[in-house]
């Protein structure tokens, strides 16, 4: 109790406060531009988290996470565009709802079911993550090198529609996190007699050039298509008829949200398209979906939102991102010194209940938010592109110099965001590559440790039981992905 009291506190204070209501505007924001999504905005503050306090930064990146899921639904809404992957499915009843003038009540049913999917999803991280991290704590190399490769078959799950270029794209990843010295031998790999490489690729021009720069590329090629908004915005909020309708639906998708949240390699996409068909299948009425019914916003809301607190379980306590945005928050954790893991739980509690609880604030600062903001977002939607580019391109750059004060990792982002738009461009998947960056020199830490303690006997690798259950996760994990891609492919080929 001690602890939850000082994290209230902790969060309460004012200056704490002010940054996740700064997070979570930021978060809706970027959600609502299409193109953009949580994960692009985390990259872009990035270069001012070491000049935070880790649990301060844990805030801004949770308020910047929880609304851009919601943000994503204003402009499926409004322009029929989803401005993140986990919103394509309120596009279905969201836009006819705005067609016949009731703009305003989608955008209050979503923002509703976005706030009630956070809330249940925080509530199960809080009692969750604990019980996890418990059970982690009996992990010594071999147990962490056995869940390293386990992280890694996620790579198969984030492949998206081919399997064989994810793969090509998680191996690409683990070829670039070899650069630099090697731990155990000492041998420079990859360095091309370059000092700048010595130490490795810096994570954070990595990450900036994947995801934020590659985007500008993107955005770039498909200047001009963005549709405009001419949408009138009448009253917000559901009654409170309308909520209890919705509650059978909304409470439900909450929780498969979470489930799907919790199993690394999903996401928001998965969760709300989940939800939408399950809805749908069970409503009395399945001929109305896609004609506006409110349940179908409701549902995708609920379910994206969702995978929010289940996702930061497995980060959290494994250390094993859930899906996209939560492998982005892994780097960066790394990148200002903490390493989740069940050891974050003892050695520093302060920042996991600070999290928890600016988790949970962050829910209603995004509902409040989301109120005051509705009638200023057919404006907001306006804004040319040829404004929007200019500004994140030059936040890339001067925040990817001034974390290292090096020109070289400017060029490095440079390179990482042609690097990300061929990958976009061409169906390869960029989670993959950054979970290879960032899962990829940590297994090879465990293992060079493993193997020192066993004296070099590879055997010791499957001689503990909580090792062999995750070796055989990491085979059912390659046996569905494989499973999952023969049965898409069946259709096809009849």
């Amino acid at each position: 109790m001690d602890l939850v009291l000082n994290a209230i506190v902790y969060v309460f204070s004012p200056g704490h406060f002010l940054f996740l209501v700064i997070g979570t505007a930021a978060g809706i924001l970027i959600g609502a531009i299409p193109g953009l999504s949580g994960s692009t905005g985390i990259v872009l503050v990035l270069p001012f988290l070491p000049a935070m306090e880790p649990a301060v930064g844990l805030l801004v990146m949770s308020g910047i996470f929880c609304g851009s899921m919601f943000g994503g639904s204003i402009s499926s809404i409004l322009i029929s565009t989803p401005g993140t992957p986990s919103a394509a499915a309120t596009v279905l009843d969201g836009h006819p709802m705005a067609q016949r003038g009731e703009a305003g009540k989608a955008l209050g049913i979503a923002l509703v079911a976005s706030t009630f999917g956070g809330i249940v999803s925080t509530l199960c991280m809080i009692f969750i993550s604990p019980q996890l991290a418990k059970i982690a704590l009996q992990f010594g190399p071999d147990e962490y090198f056995a869940l390293m490769v386990f992280g890694l078959t996620v790579i198969a799950s984030v492949s998206g529609a081919s399997l064989v270029k994810g793969l090509i794209s998680g191996f690409f990843g683990l070829l670039v996190g070899l650069i630099g010295m090697d731990e155990v031998s000492g041998y420079a790999r990859y360095t091309l007699n370059t000092p700048n490489l010595m130490a490795g690729l810096p994570m954070l021009p990595v990450l900036v050039g994947v995801f934020a720069i590659s985007q500008v590329f993107i955005d770039l090629r498909e200047a001009g298509v963005r549709k405009q908004v001419s949408q009138k915005i009448g009253r917000i909020l559901p009654s409170w008829k309308e909520f209890k309708r919705l509650l059978p639906v909304i409470v439900p998708s909450s929780i498969l949200g979470t489930i799907v949240g919790i199993i690394p390699g999903t996401g928001g996409a998965i969760a709300s398209w989940m939800a939408y068909n399950e809805t749908k299948r069970f409503s009395k009425d399945p001929d109305s979906f896609g004609k506006g019914n409110p349940a179908g916003i409701a549902a995708p809301e609920a379910a994206n939102n969702g995978t929010t607190g289940g996702a930061m379980v497995p980060m959290l306590t494994l250390g094993i991102p859930g899906d996209v945005v939560t492998a982005v928050m892994l780097g960066a954790l790394i990148l200002i010194g903490i390493r989740p893991g069940p050891l974050l739980f003892t050695q520093r509690p302060d920042i996991i209940y600070s999290l928890f609880v600016g988790f949970l604030v962050a829910q209603f600062v995004m509902f409040g938010l989301g109120v005051a903001s509705a009638r200023l977002w057919p404006r907001i939607l306006q804004a040319p592109i040829f404004v929007l580019i200019p500004i994140i391109l030059m936040l890339c750059f001067i925040g990817t110099f001034s974390a290292g004060n090096s020109i070289f990792d400017m060029f490095v982002a440079l390179a990482f965001g042609v690097i990300g738009y061929f990958i976009s461009r061409h169906g390869f998947s960029s989670a993959a590559l950054i979970l290879g960056v960032i899962l990829g020199p940590l297994a090879e830490r465990e293992l060079g440790s493993a193997l020192t303690i066993s004296h070099g006997d590879w055997f010791a690798l499957f001689r503990s039981p909580l090792a062999l259950v995750f070796h055989g996760l990491s085979l059912l994990s390659i046996g569905y992905s494989l499973f999952r891609t023969l049965k898409r492919k069946k259709p096809a080929a009849a």
